[in-house]
């Protein structure tokens, strides 16, 4: 989930980038097993440049440069690196990718490393390194790291799209919690809006909270975009079922959803305008951190979306998922470089400062500190520990790169709440969409 966060630099925040800048962190309760690095002499004369997804929680990005800078005065070679818009991250890393030239490093989202899967480096011999050390690899980022047997790419951590919502609304309206049954979320969302303090979910080209609204309703009726084999399967009993249910649904919500970007959420729950939504934990903190909102972030809890019809929560973390490119002249620097930020002394400090806004993708650092500070946090703990991946249920590929770029899922959803399509023709459409990035490779 992309937020906006104003007044972030916390007092816990600039401990945490004084420890990564020090390599001082509360570590001691990261348990280790012994595990051999990889070999990986450092190129003469080697230089870096990498890129990201800008931050949406200051001390993400101190603390990253701080590390960054840390390896690059340990190894006496330069190190840059560049932010960049969540939107423009794909552009740029299919750019680099195309041209043989740019970032030798590029941490972009997702699935996103297999589509370049034959342009990048195999990280095999770093990911076994860290998976050993760690206690393993979390499903989700298993799912977006490997490509077969092979490890294309390192994912860093994910950042969940929990429900969150005023308790004394909820209150108002007559329930406790949010029910974790599509009847009863359908209920307390017309309670919220008999009352005027609506929810709100996005239904814009939001590269987090849309593809994660439009997702968690598809999946939580049982539908997906393809099947295990792979094949389309988007149109299905299940899909409209669940667009049948958004147009019941998208009567409840606060006006102007369907142009919602990543940060219109953020702004109508603090606002009041919204009283429940789906977002990352950003938001929460950029509240109490702020006098004038602190109100409302002492009234706010989170918890995990409904279920539906499933066992398990529908929702993907929103994934940093990092890639060497074969055109670096310093692939081993690079690749070092993956390896220390991934380490305890500057992984911990960085997902401390973090504020739960990251979850980790290796399982030791569910220990961190980062999940005891704030029980209000703690959903965000295993975000990585999820059976649902963009282009669920079938085996990552290019197509499902591809068909979330493009937001087919978000679209579908988007023409039938606003009326535009029937649930039948809008999933008949969403397969025609997707059919063109699924065909036989």
């Amino acid at each position: 989930m992309a937020n906006l966060i104003t007044r972030r630099e916390t007092i816990a925040a600039a401990g945490a980038v004084a420890a990564a800048a020090t390599g001082g962190a509360a570590q001691a309760q990261i348990a280790t097993q012994p595990a051999t690095a990889p070999n990986l002499p450092i190129e003469r004369g080697a230089t870096l440049r990498m890129l990201r997804p800008v931050r949406f929680v200051q001390p993400d990005e101190d603390v990253w440069r701080a590390n960054c800078q840390r390896f690059a005065q340990a190894n006496g070679i330069e190190v840059r690196v560049d932010f960049v818009g969540w939107e423009d991250i794909t552009q740029q890393t299919a750019v680099t990718a195309n041209t043989g030239a740019g970032p030798d490093i590029i941490v972009g989202f997702d699935a996103g490393p297999h589509l370049f899967a034959e342009k990048i480096h195999d990280l095999t011999d770093v990911a076994t390194y860290l998976g050993q050390k760690y206690g393993g690899w979390r499903p989700l980022a298993n799912a977006y790291g490997r490509r077969g047997d092979r490890w294309i790419s390192l994912p860093f951590g994910a950042s969940g799209g929990p429900a969150i919502w005023r308790t004394s609304t909820l209150r108002e309206a007559g329930f406790e919690s949010v029910p974790d049954d599509h009847a009863g979320f359908l209920r307390l969302c017309q309670a919220l809006k008999r009352i005027n303090k609506p929810a709100g979910f996005a239904l814009g080209n939001a590269v987090g909270d849309g593809n994660a609204f439009a997702n968690w309703l598809v999946w939580s009726f049982g539908g997906s975009l393809t099947d295990e084999q792979g094949a389309v399967s988007i149109n299905s009993p299940q899909t409209v079922a669940a667009l049948n249910y958004l147009r019941e649904l998208y009567q409840t919500f606060v006006p102007g959803t369907l142009a919602w970007g990543d940060i219109s959420n953020n702004r109508a729950y603090a606002a009041g305008e919204c009283h429940l939504t789906q977002n990352g934990v950003s938001l929460y903190f950029s509240m109490l951190n702020d006098p004038a909102l602190r109100h409302i972030a002492e009234d706010t809890q989170m918890t995990p979306m409904p279920k539906g019809t499933l066992n398990a929560v529908p929702n993907a973390g929103l994934t940093l998922n990092a890639m060497v490119f074969r055109h670096s002249r310093f692939p081993n620097a690079a690749k070092a470089l993956l390896t220390f930020l991934m380490e305890t002394e500057q992984y911990d400090p960085w997902l401390q400062a973090n504020i739960g806004y990251w979850s980790q993708p290796l399982n030791a650092y569910a220990a961190s500190a980062t999940w005891t500070k704030d029980p209000k946090i703690s959903v965000f703990r295993d975000t990585m520990n999820n059976p649902f991946w963009n282009g669920y249920k079938g085996p990552i590929v290019e197509g499902s790169v591809a068909a979330t770029a493009d937001y087919v899922m978000v679209q579908m959803c988007a023409a039938v709440a606003s009326g535009q399509a029937t649930p039948q023709a809008a999933a008949a459409e969403a397969e025609r969409r997707a059919q063109r990035y699924f065909r036989r490779r």
